[in-house]
């Protein structure tokens, strides 16, 4: 269920990657062509790159896909090794907290005031709101995720897999 929640928020980041392309375009053909930008474009994009960013997190957290540094790591024995990728995966899941708790706390504060962008179109500020806290969340759940499954792995005296760390 988890995996299709992530290839559903991969599908959303890749149509924002689009429509992102597809807005900078518009605004750069009607500044050049007619002289005017597109209305509130530089807030569509900003919310735009919210998904984009946001929303594969959870993905890329599936795959271990995020940026490491393992230079000191490979000198260690995979049992050291082990026990770093579940520190590193549970301090993930504790510095997200905080993320979500703020971000749930500014998404119910904007839906409760009916905040709106300044701009053309008076844009709500609600739904890029809710895709971080969405994005962030399944994020958590992730890593909570996985947190368990390495710590079976290695309590059975299995090491992770090489892709895993």
């Amino acid at each position: 269920m988890l995996n299709r929640i992530e290839k559903l928020c991969i599908d959303v980041a890749t149509a924002a990657i689009i429509l992102l392309a597809l807005m900078i375009f518009a605004d750069v053909v009607a500044l050049n062509l007619f002289k005017t930008s597109v209305p509130d474009a530089v807030i569509i994009v900003r919310e735009l790159m919210v998904l984009a960013i946001i929303m594969p997190l959870a993905a890329a957290t599936t795959q271990r896909a995020h940026i490491a540094v393992e230079f000191l790591t490979n000198m260690l024995p995979p049992r050291v090794v082990n026990h770093f990728v579940i520190f590193g995966t549970l301090f993930g899941v504790f510095a997200l907290t905080p993320l979500i708790y703020s971000g749930t706390k500014e998404l119910m504060h904007q839906i409760n005031t009916g905040s709106a962008f300044y701009g053309d179109l008076n844009l709500p500020q609600w739904p890029g709101r809710l895709a971080f806290v969405i994005g962030i969340a399944l994020c958590w759940l992730r890593l909570v995720v996985m947190a368990l499954g390495d710590i079976e792995t290695v309590w059975r005296g299995e090491n992770l897999e090489p892709s895993a760390h």
